[in-house]
């Protein structure tokens, strides 16, 4: 149906000027797992054929016109993620192993190949109730350590266990959320996905539990025996009365310090069960380039749709 095929087009374009924002185009089957709507195989072909002259295709990536020097871009930058994913997920399953700490999946660029020169590796963290600044805490102890080989580790956002649920739905958060590779805590990372399903709304084709770091997130049996082993030993002495007066100075110290710097407040949450730390303001600068991008894509849009009908 012509309404049907213009909705579609709408939905690439949508999903290809997200993408954009982080200079990054899109293979196919990308493509359709981040489409905002539902649509076969084929039917995105088709409306895709129909989009000549806003969309454009080199090298199996798609992309909006007039951007084609993307897709050297997220060339080079797959490349270079590539030598750093397996140093990241070793890091992260580290992280796994440290007190309190039950889940850990790799986030932002290089969850997605798309790393910058001097990107950080990002991590989410879920850990154990009433432990969240604890395990933040000997999160950033180790990172002490990777600092000596060039690695800075970024715990940015880490949840307990009783908040799994992302407190903003948006497509931002929602993009972030399939995009993750887990690697540690993988019953947790299912919880986090189920409590989570209104990812649907926004990308409904997206498999939320991707596969690309399932063969990476089950060390050798005997290993894992000794890191439950470590953890055990140094969480025993920090589950009581001496683990809460911890957690309770290191919560008071820390959110006094984050709350006289710049950035605080509109994307920053800290409490006693969230420590996220986005003192850029990365959500806000993705939905204002994205909005203007759109709006500037509707335009275009609107002018096609006859074009769109024919063709369909």
């Amino acid at each position: 149906m012509p309404s049907a095929s213009l909705s579609l087009a709408r939905a690439i374009l949508e999903a290809l000027a997200y993408s954009d924002i982080f200079d990054y185009p899109l293979r196919f089957d990308e493509l359709h797992r981040y489409l905002p709507a539902h649509a076969n195989a084929d039917e995105l072909s088709a409306v895709l054929d129909s989009l000549r002259g806003q969309v454009e295709q080199q090298d199996g990536f798609y992309y909006l016109t007039g951007r084609d020097e993307i897709v050297n871009i997220r060339q080079q930058r797959e490349a270079r993620s590539r030598k750093l994913l397996p140093i990241a997920l070793r890091y992260g399953r580290i992280l796994g192993s440290l007190p309190f700490i039950r889940m850990v999946a790799l986030t932002g660029s290089l969850a997605v190949l798309n790393v910058t020169k001097h990107a950080d590796f990002d991590y989410m963290l879920v850990a154990a109730k009433g432990r969240v600044w604890t395990a933040r805490a000997f999160a950033l102890l180790f990172n002490r350590f990777t600092r000596l080989f060039g690695h800075t580790l970024c715990p940015n956002l880490i949840v307990s266990e009783s908040a799994l649920e992302w407190p903003l739905h948006d497509l931002y958060s929602a993009r972030e959320l399939i995009q993750m590779i887990p690697i540690a805590g993988m019953d947790v990372y299912r919880d986090v996905m189920e409590v989570n399903s209104w990812v649907a709304e926004f990308v409904p084709q997206s498999s939320l539990c991707d596969s690309r770091a399932k063969t990476a997130t089950n060390p050798r049996g005997a290993l894992r025996g000794v890191a439950t082993t470590i953890k055990r030993f140094f969480e025993f002495p920090l589950r009581g009365k001496l683990g809460d007066h911890f957690e309770s100075w290191e919560m008071t110290r820390k959110i006094a310090r984050f709350s006289n710097q710049p950035g605080f407040g509109e994307e920053t949450i800290f409490t006693a069960e969230v420590c996220q730390g986005n003192f850029h303001h990365h959500r806000k600068w993705a939905r204002d380039v994205f909005q203007d991008k759109m709006d500037a894509l509707t335009r275009q849009y609107e002018t096609s749709k006859e074009r769109i009908r024919e063709f369909v």
